[in-house]
């Protein structure tokens, strides 16, 4: 068992490290192209986020329960995986000739498509390797450095691509699609047998009563509230980052491969601290780390709002490689002890990604304009002050996690197996 379950968890860390290699390139990269390919401004770039996140609202529901329903049936899983596929079909022969057509045409079309495979996606990843493990008997965190060292990989091979063909980067992402599809198919097994799938399934069926019941939970608006104003601000503050720290340098493409390197040391942090996070969050708490991660994040907001120079600007953006290890881990473990598990999915999609979806739908398009109209500088100002706020409020409205949580085994909180 022992043996298998290793095998098992090797298959589940390559799919976190196929999928968010995508991740990594679409989101590091994609406002770079927009501006030197596409030629669209600040204005445009933050209308396509917004867009993404507003149809992501939409995905985030159903594929929460969805998820709940399907427990460890891959389906909606194995369509995600293959939609990745065309990522650099999509960029290469579809999205210029649309933004030729119409622009607002050619960013709804975008907007669908990689909402469909990132910011709806990634939580029908998530929640079904960390279900998994529960049942696999190995840590998320752990599964989840594969993701790491995506973005470690993708930052390296990103940058030299984007200065040999921009486009290109989105045909390395195709190419993850591909492998991503292969892993999720034929390799991610979870130790239940096709009787206990079938039966769990059957037993587990959401009615509309039970989903309704979660709106009615203070932790859950809670929840909402702290990914709306801090989890959802980290985001936006990157989007258009490369854009910012490319301002520093007279020569853009040296900006770009500085950027990759220092994308990659930021997230090689983010992989070494994968390593412990799970054991520092068991010793501290969940929602103790997701408060950690709240402060972190406004610090390096302000800092970058303050620096000087890019020397400054890389120190507080490797700052996000202890930041994302907080949250993953803590997000995870805060919802499996506050919530009831067999809603796991359905409070992830709700919770916190749907909740960061709304928070990216609105902040997008304004930050976008204000990037534009106000600069840099003066946005992060405001973006800082709201991280701060938010995550004060959320030291007095988030749930200590429930301690009888710990007692309940993978079998009775994933698929009552056996």
């Amino acid at each position: 068992m022992v043996n298998n379950q290793k095998k098992h968890f090797w298959s589940f860390a390559g799919s976190h490290f196929a999928y968010f290699f995508s991740w990594a390139v679409v989101y590091g990269y994609l406002t770079l192209w927009l501006e030197q390919v596409a030629g669209l401004g600040g204005t445009a770039a933050g209308l396509l986020f917004s867009v993404m996140a507003g149809i992501s609202l939409a995905f985030q529901p159903i594929f929460g329960i969805l998820s709940d329903r399907l427990k460890f049936k891959k389906t909606l899983l194995a369509a995600i995986s293959l939609s990745a596929i065309f990522i650099g079909p999509f960029f290469q022969w579809l999205m210029l000739p649309l933004l030729e057509i119409n622009l607002y045409l050619g960013i709804l079309t975008a907007g669908l498509y990689l909402s469909f495979v990132l910011n709806g996606g990634v939580g029908v990843i998530e929640q079904y390797i960390e279900r998994a493990s529960w049942v696999n008997n190995f840590e998320y965190g752990h599964s989840r450095m594969g993701g790491s060292l995506a973005g470690i990989v993708a930052t390296l091979i990103a940058g030299r691509l984007f200065v040999w063909n921009p486009t290109a980067i989105f045909w390395a992402c195709s190419v993850a699609g591909t492998i991503l599809s292969i892993l999720v198919i034929f390799f991610d097994k979870v130790d239940v047998t096709e009787e206990d799938l079938t039966q769990t399934t059957e037993d587990s069926k959401l009615d509309r009563k039970t989903i309704f019941s979660i709106f009615k939970l203070k932790n859950f608006w809670a929840l909402a509230l702290f990914y709306i104003g801090a989890a959802a601000l980290y985001d936006v503050f990157d989007q258009q980052f490369i854009v910012y720290f490319k301002s520093f340098f007279e020569n853009g493409n040296d900006g770009t491969i500085i950027y990759s390197y220092m994308a990659s040391a930021q997230v090689g942090l983010e992989l070494l601290l994968m390593i412990p996070m799970p054991y520092i969050i068991n010793k501290i708490g969940a929602k103790r780390g997701l408060i950690i991660f709240g402060f972190i994040t406004f610090l390096r907001i302000f800092g970058s709002a303050l620096s000087p120079s890019y020397p400054f600007l890389i120190f507080f953006r490797i700052l996000a490689g202890l930041e994302m290890p907080l949250l993953l881990v803590s997000i995870m473990k805060y919802i499996s002890h506050t919530f009831d598990r067999k809603l796991y999915a359905t409070i992830y999609m709700l919770g916190s990604n749907f909740a960061k979806q709304v928070s990216v739908f609105v902040f997008s398009t304004i930050s976008g304009s204000l990037y534009d109209g106000i600069g840099f500088h003066k946005t992060y100002l405001l973006l800082a002050g709201i991280v701060l706020v938010i995550t004060i409020i959320s030291i007095f409205t988030l749930e200590n996690d429930k301690k009888t949580e710990k007692t309940i085994t993978a079998a009775e909180d994933a698929v009552e197996i056996r």
